[in-house]
């Protein structure tokens, strides 16, 4: 969708206006692209209806006016980018989209690093399986009398009676497991981004 720009009588004016909305545009270009139309229109939109009430004033100081009001895009949009792309995140379930929304959340609590911390720990998993290709004797879930003792590398050449009970279905079963976390742990972001908004 195209936005119309505004149009100034000023070079200087529409010059300063340009660089201001660039400035929106950067601030928001993680996001989806109607959740940056939609931010772009709002402080399109704002300036506008602003420049409205000139009352013979001149432009450019008005236009400056409106700008300081709004505020630094950088600063004023980090809050809301970082919301909008939370959203993003537990609605696609996308693992690139989460990981950039816990980072641009750091700032908004603990729990967001908390997060970021168990989805790492999720590639603990996924080094499990190279290392179980190239190691597949040492690495799998092995049990001791008839207990599970490790799930990972453990040698066995050091463990008398220690037995991998998975063979060649470790695997598939470490994807299952990275899968049933990944969705269990973006659900719970969800929950949580729900509680948030409803104190708000």
């Amino acid at each position: 969708m195209e936005i119309e720009e505004i149009k100034f009588s000023q070079i200087a004016s529409q010059r300063i206006y340009s660089e201001y909305m660039k400035r929106v545009k950067k601030a928001t270009h993680s996001l989806s692209k109607e959740d940056q139309n939609d931010i772009y229109m709002e402080f399109n939109s704002h300036i506008y209806e602003s420049l409205q009430h000139k009352n013979n004033a001149n432009e450019i100081d008005l236009l400056l006016d409106v700008i300081e009001r709004l505020g630094t895009p950088e600063e004023v949009l980090k809050p809301l980018v970082a919301d909008k792309k939370l959203e993003q995140a537990t609605k696609t379930f996308n693992p690139v989209h989460v990981f950039k929304a816990l980072v641009l959340n750091f700032t908004n609590g603990i729990s967001y690093v908390f997060f970021f911390l168990l989805y790492l720990f999720l590639f603990a998993f996924v080094f499990l399986i190279f290392a179980k290709i190239i190691n597949p004797s040492e690495v799998g879930m092995f049990v001791q009398n008839k207990s599970i003792i490790a799930m990972g590398y453990i040698k066995t050449d050091d463990n008398e009676n220690v037995t991998e009970v998975l063979g060649n279905w470790f695997i598939p079963f470490t994807l299952l497991c990275i899968l049933v976390f990944y969705f269990l742990l973006t659900a719970l972001l969800k929950f949580k981004k729900s509680i948030n908004q409803r104190r708000k």
